[in-house]
């Protein structure tokens, strides 16, 4: 059994309001200063930078999960985690079909950078990231379950976006791998907040905009840090 230190919700340039600080080289040099090796890649409804943290990342002893943070019809955040880039990519070939033509708008959000392994820019993105796709949360669940991947509402806590906060509670047909709260609470607080949650597998992730945030709240015992393992470690 090995220790292995987690971040499971990383953005990158590519997010928005994301800072420009937040490039594969400097994202892999922060992780492996602060002791982090597992770090998964979850920009909003995009994989467009995995391949370039990954690419960063050899040689550095830190694993990059390719994720994604799905915004889901009913505008709730899911963290969306896969073994390989197949898995990512049929996801978003989905999504991508099924978001509204919306304008990305940099004053407001942010530009959204999709760049190289070394973070040099290769283009903006100028669609809307940070909106729904026409996909309901539990189509979503059967998609990434189907595709091999873990299903993790995020920030549940949270009144952005939060699972409880937009359907008032979890769905008992929601077939989640575990529920994430934000750095900003304990587990007791929310137990005591959300009692409905005590049944389910807590994760608690930085929702990493900034270098500071990257802190690695989970630590998992495993043999590899494959999404099997990881999902046997939470009680999936």
């Amino acid at each position: 059994m090995n220790t292995f230190r987690a971040e499971l919700h990383v953005h990158t340039v590519l997010s928005p309001w994301a800072d420009i600080e937040m490039t594969p080289p400097l994202i892999v040099q922060e992780a492996s200063s602060r002791g982090i090796n597992i770090i998964a890649i979850t920009d909003h409804n995009s994989s467009a930078n995995i391949t370039a943290v990954q690419k960063a990342a050899q040689g550095s002893g830190i694993f990059i999960i390719p994720g994604m943070e799905l915004q889901t019809k009913e505008e709730v955040h899911v963290l969306c985690l896969f073994d390989n880039l197949e898995q990512i990519e049929a996801l978003q070939r989905d999504v991508s079909k099924r978001m509204a033509r919306i304008e990305n708008q940099p004053d407001h959000y942010g530009e959204q950078f999709v760049v190289d392994e070394a973070g040099n820019y290769i283009r903006r993105e100028s669609q809307l990231l940070i909106s729904s796709a026409d996909i309901s949360i539990q189509k979503a669940c059967e998609i990434v379950h189907n595709l091999g991947g873990l299903f993790i509402p995020a920030h549940v806590n949270r009144s952005a976006f939060g699972l409880i906060e937009n359907l008032g509670f979890v769905p008992s047909q929601l077939k989640v791998d575990a529920l994430e709260i934000s750095r900003h609470i304990s587990v007791e607080k929310v137990l005591l907040q959300f009692p409905q949650l005590k049944n389910y597998p807590i994760i608690q992730n930085g929702d990493v905009h900034r270098l500071d945030d990257l802190l690695g709240f989970v630590e998992f015992h495993i043999e590899s840090p494959t999404i099997e393992e990881i999902k046997k470690h939470s009680g999936g």
